[in-house]
C-alpha cells in the first residue's frame, strides 16, 4: 500500500558551469535557431525560450549574436 502523501521520486541531474541563453520568446529562440553558425554553437533546448550551449563555445556564440545585431547580457562568467 502506498502513501497517498507521498510524492514519486524523480531522478534529477544538476550540472555545475553550463550556459543557457535565455530569449524573450520562443519567436526569438528559432530566429537565432534558424541561423546555421549559431544554431551549431546550440547543444539543445531546454524550453521554448531557453538554448544550451555546447561547452567551450560561449564566446563564439556571443560573437554570432552581436553580428546578428543582439546585445547580449552575459549574467556570471567565471573565469
Amino acid at each position: 500500500m502506498t502513501d497517498r502523501h507521498s510524492s514519486p521520486r524523480l531522478p534529477v541531474k544538476l550540472y555545475r558551469r553550463v550556459c543557457v541563453v535565455l530569449t524573450e520568446d520562443a519567436v526569438l529562440a528559432e530566429e537565432l535557431l534558424s541561423r546555421k553558425k549559431l544554431a551549431q554553437e546550440v547543444a539543445g533546448r531546454l524550453t521554448d525560450r531557453v538554448l544550451l550551449v555546447r561547452p567551450g563555445r560561449v564566446e563564439a556564440l556571443l560573437d554570432e549574436l552581436r553580428k546578428m545585431g543582439h546585445t547580449p547580457q552575459v549574467v556570471s562568467r567565471s573565469g
